[in-house]
């Protein structure tokens, strides 16, 4: 049986070091709030960046990035919302929202798309 947040870890972990070797410092991951879930959020310079990471082992269901839906998109800028508000984040406080698509079969490197500012 395949066990779904052992491959979700392993994904957000391939994207967050992905992030840090691209300068980003990594503040939370798996931030939970009654709204939802955020993968990772990570500081770029000034920037508040909230990310949704997907993972899968080929493209026979699409490309992950396909999956961050109108609806998960909402909850990600719901939960968002919440931590700045319990963060202490003002209203001027500048955030965007990434997507990172990990496609990795586990025996070549893995293939990370990066899109910033992705909704």
């Amino acid at each position: 049986m395949i066990n779904k947040r052992k491959i979700g870890t392993e994904g957000e972990m391939i994207a967050s070091d992905f992030l840090k070797r691209n300068g980003l410092d990594i503040l939370e991951r798996n931030y939970r709030n009654r709204y939802g879930e955020i993968d990772l959020i990570a500081k770029d310079r000034d920037t508040l960046v909230f990310t949704e990471v997907k993972f899968r082992k080929d493209e026979l269901a699409g490309h992950p990035i396909e999956a961050v839906n109108v609806g998960k998109q909402r909850v990600i800028r719901n939960v968002a919302r919440h931590f700045m508000y319990n963060k202490g984040y003002d209203d001027d406080t500048y955030c965007r929202f990434d997507v990172i698509g990990i496609i990795a079969d586990g025996e070549d490197e893995p293939d990370i798309t990066w899109v910033r500012d992705a909704f």
